[in-house]
């Protein structure tokens, strides 16, 4: 049967309109096929999710809160060796375990009056995760060092110190160039009346000369060997920074008794424990996977300790960072333990490396060096020889 031109037109319509719906439904993720109504027909996925028939984008995975992987800072009390009275004038080493507390940064807006956050106050009050009392060790000491190095500013250096000096000083910075121009044609002018100039110009242009062919010299060099003389290097030792202290102590452990190889066991698993970086987990992870970052270990605070007062007499510590244990486990020579369940060794030797989180700066030590030092009225005893 022939169709007449209008249907045919008619139909024509038909099929692109079709087609358009095709593409807008594919457009949308779809895979073109529309109902009676020419709605795209969605399609139910194997987990119960419907779609459009093609498919999903990942989803982005969600990093989830962190925590420690360790149960460090649970408080453990005090820990002690030997495992004795501590009586009146008992001297000792105390050794607190802080947590470590982040410094900070300082904002914008006060750090040039403030400057930039010090640790060295931030752990005064802090209460301590537990606290382990040793016997004070043989040969102990304290270092202070300064950093202090040597520096030389020739003369012609520093008349071109001077001259960028002048010229950053100056309200007008063309007139300061011009300025230190003609000041320098006058100056060259005198030193070459002297002959000097010629001499250090000679030595200077010689220098690159041999230079370029191969010669491995210098500028002073070339005039010593010409004059016998070098430029005044001016040298002097000028301060150049401060360093951190560090501190070694070396303590024997022989237990007496099953009490006091419980204490000695204990106090190395927490000095251990607690100088070591954690991991972090996620908050519901079970599993021993390490997480995307690393906790700073914790901090010491430690004391010489008269009975339940300061030493008076010992150096006192800023708070430190315990960088290395080291235990001997035949402290004699010779492998012995007891017949105990541990197999306690029967000397053990054990050493401490601690590095402060600060240096120390003069007035550290304004509470010292008086017999008596005056207060709000009152005579306050001297601590100590300070830090």
């Amino acid at each position: 049967m022939a169709l007449t031109e209008a249907e045919q037109q008619r139909l024509s319509r038909l099929a692109a309109t079709q087609r358009a719906a095709g593409m807008s439904a594919d457009l949308r993720g779809g895979d073109g096929r529309v109902d009676g109504n020419r709605n795209p027909i969605t399609t139910v996925g194997e987990d119960g999710g419907v779609g459009d028939g093609g498919e999903q984008p990942p989803s982005p995975s969600n990093i989830r809160r962190q925590r420690s992987a360790s149960n460090r800072n649970n408080k453990f009390g005090q820990l002690r060796y030997p495992y004795a009275i501590l009586e009146k004038e008992t001297d000792y080493l105390q050794i607190e375990i802080l947590k470590y507390k982040t410094l900070g940064i300082t904002p914008q807006k006060d750090v040039l009056q403030e400057g930039v956050r010090s640790s060295k106050n931030f752990y005064k009050n802090e209460e301590a995760i537990g606290s382990i009392l040793l016997p004070i060790p043989q040969n102990i000491s304290s270092t202070n060092s300064t950093g202090w190095g040597e520096d030389s500013l020739n003369t012609i250096a520093a008349y071109g110190l001077g001259a960028a000096g002048d010229i950053i000083k100056s309200p007008n910075f063309l007139k300061g160039i011009f300025d230190a121009a003609l000041q320098a044609g006058g100056d060259l002018k005198s030193l070459a009346v002297s002959g000097q100039a010629q001499d250090l110009s000679s030595s200077f242009f010689a220098s690159k000369a041999v230079n370029i062919l191969g010669a491995n010299t210098s500028f002073s060099g070339v005039l010593a060997r010409s004059t016998g003389q070098i430029l005044n290097p001016n040298t002097e030792l000028l301060f150049n920074g401060v360093k951190l202290r560090s501190f070694n102590f070396s303590f024997n452990l022989a237990p007496r008794n099953g009490r006091e190889a419980r204490e000695i066991k204990k106090i190395i698993i927490e000095l251990k424990r607690n100088m070591a970086p954690a991991s972090t987990i996620t908050e519901e992870s079970k599993n021993g996977n390490a997480g995307l970052f690393l906790k700073s270990p914790n901090v010491f605070r430690l004391k010489y300790r008269t009975g339940n007062s300061d030493h008076k007499f010992l150096n006192s510590f800023v708070v430190a960072a315990l960088t290395n244990v080291q235990v001997n486990y035949t402290g004699s020579g010779t492998y012995m333990t007891y017949n105990d369940e541990s197999k306690t060794p029967v000397h053990m030797v054990m050493q401490l490396s601690f590095q402060e989180l600060s240096p120390i700066y003069a007035e550290d030590y304004d509470d010292f060096g008086n017999e008596n030092l005056e207060k709000e009225g009152a005579q306050q005893p001297i601590r100590g020889v300070g830090f």
